[in-house]
């Protein structure tokens, strides 16, 4: 799915250093090298829909199984760091007379040796433990390939006396030299590919733990060659209480236009939306019920637009800038989804009414794609309101004791509430400059 890096900011896919983000939520993994795997797997959306279901199988096929604890992430880093460790050289075909000088007069290069050789016995064996796991049933295309390459680099002849030897340590001097001369020079072209299958199943089975912990749900797809997007009960990831959604979108009703009073959820509303598509595409379960899903050949938000001073270019001009981006990229007849927070804030209300309702009536000529769109400007809605394909919802407020109550519950209609200067003076100001 093309995506930008904007799109992934706006629906803080990382997050950043004060605030988690998505990847966050999803990293249970076990060693530093699944949660680069994880950051990679996250960052490319898949746009066949073969490959995200093989690897949305492959996620509920690795989280039944209990992840065996023999491979640690020190475990890993010793295997890593003895490829390229400063140490003197071995014998390549070390004889019990020149093991044993060796291991007298490079004690310590002898000692990290040993230690580096038990770890690289036990990540073969934790690899090995792996593919017994799974080799009782019929494994998804993902999977089944990675246990293959796996299984390739397993069968070199000259580490077969670590799965022989179950105690490393009882290896005599020499059998012990000539081993790490292998794995140090011979072996070291087959473990990059190891390593980065292992890294693959720790991210997966990180996902399914995830999926557990938040109660995620696995996508169901259609073929339609119209969008289609049919969630209930969507909700946030990133909100400790989030308050779940439900909603549908196809070609005969295609755009969203939410209007509501400030804080009432409208922004979250979007990037939940947007968040849950976005994991879709990589295969990944989402946060609600249930979500059933067209492919998507792309997503453009339009939520967090800034200026840009050392160009000289205002806040306006920027969102002008990214509705036109927008609008190039999504008159190709593919299925967009693009999402749309408070269009035109960067001017006055005459202005962005005006340019708000050119922009909307545009859009809604394109059925290809699936729209939602928030605003204030809630004065536009009966001008746009004989579109067939438009559909108005909006979040309740409802005023208790002189208090705002935002009720986070999408319905139909447009909203007419005013709550700004009510959650101002609320906040004290009025009555601080009413002092001065």
């Amino acid at each position: 799915m093309e995506i930008d890096k904007t799109t992934i900011q706006d629906l803080a896919i990382f997050g950043n250093t004060q605030e988690p983000g998505v990847f966050d939520y999803l990293n249970h993994t076990r060693t530093v090298a699944g949660k680069q795997q994880l950051y990679k797997n996250l960052s490319a959306p898949l746009s066949n829909l073969s490959q995200i279901k093989g690897v949305a199988e492959t996620i509920r096929r690795v989280r039944s199984i209990q992840w065996p604890a023999t491979i640690s992430n020190g475990t890993l880093m010793v295997v890593e760091q003895f490829m390229d460790a400063r140490i003197d050289p071995m014998p390549k075909r070390a004889s019990s007379l020149s093991a044993w000088a060796y291991k007298i007069f490079n004690h310590g290069d002898y000692a990290l040796c040993r230690y580096s050789v038990e770890h690289y016995a036990t990540f073969f064996r934790g690899l090995k433990e792996m593919i017994d796991l799974f080799s009782n049933e019929q494994n998804p295309a993902p999977l089944a390939r990675l246990l293959e390459t796996i299984q390739t680099h397993l069968q070199d002849e000259s580490i077969q006396v670590i799965f022989q030897q179950k105690d490393t340590g009882k290896l005599p001097t020499a059998t012990l030299l000539r081993l790490a001369h292998h794995l140090r020079y011979s072996y070291k072209r087959h473990m990059p590919a190891l390593i980065t299958a292992y890294a693959q199943l720790d991210a997966w089975y990180a996902v399914g733990t995830a999926a557990a912990t938040h109660q995620l749900t696995e996508v169901q797809w259609t073929d339609s060659r119209e969008p289609v997007l049919d969630a209930d009960s969507l909700f946030h990831l990133l909100l400790p209480q989030p308050v779940p959604y439900s909603i549908r979108l196809n070609q005969h009703s295609n755009f969203l236009f939410l209007t509501s009073a400030n804080m009432a959820g409208k922004s979250t509303f979007i990037k939940a939306i947007g968040i849950a598509v976005y994991l879709a595409h990589c295969g990944f379960p989402v946060p609600a019920r249930s979500l059933t899903l067209s492919l998507m050949e792309g997503m453009l938000s339009n939520i967090h637009i800034a200026d840009n001073l050392s160009k000289g270019e205002s806040y306006f001009y920027n969102e002008v800038k990214r509705i036109s981006n927008t609008v190039s990229k999504i008159q190709n007849g593919k299925k967009w989804l693009v999402l749309i927070d408070e269009l035109f804030k960067g001017t006055n209300v005459q202005d962005a009414m005006k340019c708000s309702t050119v922009v909307i009536e545009g859009l809604l000529k394109i059925r290809s794609s699936l729209f939602i769109l928030s605003t204030h400007l809630y004065e536009i809605a009966e001008q746009l309101s004989h579109h067939p394909n438009i559909r108005f919802v909006h979040f309740e407020t409802t005023i208790e004791n002189d208090q705002p109550v935002f009720h986070y519950t999408l319905k139909d209609g447009v909203s007419n509430d005013r709550l700004g200067y009510l959650i101002l003076k609320q906040s004290g100001v009025v009555k601080m400059l009413n002092n001065l």
